[in-house]
């Protein structure tokens, strides 16, 4: 049975490490090459940014679920596939397994 879909958790920061963010790009390369959806979510800066960025620029599918409080500051990522706004973190997080 193939993955169709996974959620990726990472931060709204680049950390303190290189690597970090280097790492990111890897993974939402490797998960596009291999047409799988990526959950996460939904923000357009740090890691969350960057995970986005690379599976928007390499043609893939992504999904982010956001808070209605981080939307009012105008966090999320403009340009997903789909991007579901929910009450609070802990509907996002229900709502992140459930997409997947």
């Amino acid at each position: 049975m193939a993955i169709k879909s996974i959620a990726v958790f990472c931060g709204s920061k680049n950390g303190n490490n290189p690597l970090y963010l280097q790492h990111a790009i890897e993974v939402a390369k490797f998960l596009t090459d291999h047409q799988i959806t990526v959950v996460y979510g939904g923000g357009n800066k740090g890691l969350m940014g960057a995970v986005a960025n690379t599976v928007l620029q390499h043609g893939g599918r992504i999904i982010g679920v956001m808070p209605k409080v981080l939307m009012d500051w105008e966090h999320q990522h403009v340009g997903l596939t789909e991007l579901h706004e929910v009450a609070d973190m802990h509907v996002r997080k229900a709502m992140l397994f459930e997409k997947m």
